[in-house]
Parts: structure tokens; C-alpha cells; sequence
């Protein structure tokens, strides 16, 4: 089981090179990412946006862009569906969002002619490296999906499991994330979380064992786990965080970011290919993990495919 991002990298190599379709490219932070992504053999990139913007960021930082596809592009919408149009054809297998907002890539996502839409939620899924842990953490839903529903929290978790099989965890726990760690019938995540340990035991949720309702505390601490006197096997052993709403997982991720100084990766799954989709504000070695998580993810895919 992949416990960080230098095990992840590794493993990318191993599993790559593959090639990314960006959109909107014209970003200093997601140029040096794919650089460096094609130079650890992981993925090359097809670049689709403002191509004199691009060049120029590209001389300005010392990028080398030979050996990269560009597709000039000036207008964004345009420059969202040409790079999902590269995946949906085959000429890529992962989507990367560059400098443009979510909302205007996921529309051509999810466009029926040209997109990558299926029956699934579309959920993202955050991967968080901390010091002081022993495993990686997933972080689900922190961008996407505002007040899941029970269904949709089926859904998210069944697509966090795809992101945890494909760094290797085959079983991951996972923590239905409350504020209490007992029913309580004004408190909905409660309830919901109640039952999906009920769909969890009766085959409904498969490939994961749910617990639930947890705090956040003895979710991920054995310590606060023992002190509660909490004996759930997920209790201190979570994988898997699936938040109630919108706004918790987001201020975990950032968190996460700016005050425990942990690395993260984002990714979008239930789509037909794995969409990299960061924070316009992450890093450029955060976008170099998520690409490598996508390089991953794409391999499982096409795994899968093989076995059908």
C-alpha cells in the first residue's frame, strides 16, 4: 500500500509515461508541473490555450517546452471542450484544469456530445501526505458536491475507493465525519452516516469497511479513539474522510495546506478518464502529485477495461 507522495511518484513512473490534455495551460505553476512531470517519465502533455501567453510564461521561468504539444487556443471555453475532446478521442487519458474556473471545464465534462460524463456523481477526492501519520488520508468532498445527499455519499465514497484501489489500498476504512459521535435526529450526517454502516454490512457499499458516526479526532487518532472509549474498527484507523458538506471538507483541505503544512493532491473521479483538478492556489509540486494520482488512476481504468 502507497503510504506518501515520493511512493507515488515511483509508482507513476512504473505505470506511465501517459499523456494529460491541459486546459487553459497559460499557468506558471501547472507548466513547471507537467515540465516536471515529463522529466520523471510520469506523463507528457498536450497544452491547449493562449499559445503566445504560454510560450512566454515558459521563457520568462526557463521552461523548456520541446517535446510538448501545443494547441493555441484564446478563448477558455473553447480551449475546455478541444482538451476534453483529446481525452474523450483517445489521444489523452487524463484531464488537467489549468488556469480556469471549475464550473467552465466541468461543463464541457459533462457535455453529452463531446464529454466524459457516465450514470456516476462526479465527486473529488483530496489526497493528503501529513508527517506524523503512517498512511495517506482521503478527503472527499472538499470541491464538488455542496450538500450531498444519502445517495450521493454512496456515490462519493464508492468513487473514493476507486482513488484509494489505485494507490494500492484494497480495503480502505472509512469515517463518516460528524460533529458527535452518536444518532442524533436534528443532525442529518448523523443519520446518514448510520446508514451507510448499514449498506456497508449488508453489501450495498462494497470494497470498504464504513464507520460511522465519528468525530474527527478519534476518526484519525487511536489516542482520542481509547480516551472516548470508542471501539469501531475504523475508530483511529481511517482512510477515507468523507465530510457531511461542502464547507467542512474544504476548510479541511485548506487546513491541511496552510496550517499543518501538509502535502496534497486533487483529483475528480466518475467521470470516463481522471480529471486533475488542484486549487488555482496550489503549488506546483501539489499539481505534480495530482498528475502522478492521475497517471495512476488512468492505469486502473485501463486495467479494468482489459478485464471486461
Amino acid at each position: 500500500m502507497i503510504k506518501n507522495f515520493e511512493e507515488i511518484i515511483k509508482a507513476a513512473k512504473l505505470k506511465g509515461p501517459k499523456t494529460i490534455a491541459v486546459a487553459v495551460a497559460q499557468d506558471l505553476e501547472v507548466l513547471l508541473a507537467v515540465k516536471n512531470a515529463k522529466e520523471l517519465g510520469i506523463a507528457n502533455a498536450i497544452l491547449v490555450g493562449n499559445e503566445a501567453e504560454i510560450r512566454q510564461i515558459a521563457q520568462d521561468n526557463h521552461i523548456d517546452l520541446n517535446g510538448f504539444t501545443i494547441i493555441g487556443q484564446k478563448d477558455n471555453i473553447e480551449a475546455c471542450r478541444t482538451a476534453v475532446q483529446l481525452v474523450s478521442r483517445g489521444d489523452a487519458q487524463v484531464l488537467m484544469k489549468g488556469l480556469v474556473d471549475t464550473a467552465i471545464i466541468l461543463k464541457s465534462v459533462l457535455d453529452k456530445e463531446i464529454g466524459l460524463r457516465t450514470d456516476n456523481v462526479l465527486s473529488h477526492v483530496a489526497v493528503a501526505d501529513i508527517d506524523g501519520y503512517d498512511r495517506l488520508f482521503y478527503i472527499t468532498d472538499a470541491a464538488m458536491n455542496i450538500a450531498p445527499d444519502l445517495n450521493t455519499k454512496k456515490q462519493i465514497v464508492e468513487n473514493s475507493v476507486q482513488v484509494a484501489n489505485a494507490l494500492g489500498n484494497e480495503n480502505p476504512k472509512v469515517a463518516c465525519i460528524c460533529a458527535v459521535e452518536k444518532v442524533n435526529s436534528k443532525m442529518q450526517a448523523t443519520a446518514d452516516a448510520a446508514e451507510l454502516v448499514r449498506m456497508n454490512k449488508t453489501d450495498e457499499l462494497k470494497g470498504c469497511v464504513v464507520g460511522g458516526p465519528l468525530a474527527l479526532d478519534n476518526a484519525i487518532s487511536i489516542e482520542a479513539s481509547r480516551h472516548k472509549g470508542i471501539t469501531n474498527p475504523v475508530a483511529g484507523h481511517a482512510d477515507i474522510l468523507l465530510m457531511p458538506f461542502i464547507e467542512a471538507g474544504n476548510m479541511l483541505y485548506k487546513s491541511i495546506v496552510f496550517f499543518a503544512r501538509g502535502n496534497l493532491a486533487g483529483i475528480i473521479v466518475g467521470a470516463k478518464a481522471p480529471i486533475v483538478l488542484t486549487s488555482r492556489a496550489d503549488s506546483d509540486i501539489a499539481k505534480l502529485n495530482s498528475i502522478a494520482i492521475g497517471i495512476l488512476m488512468a492505469s486502473r481504468y485501463e486495467e479494468k477495461c482489459h478485464e471486461k
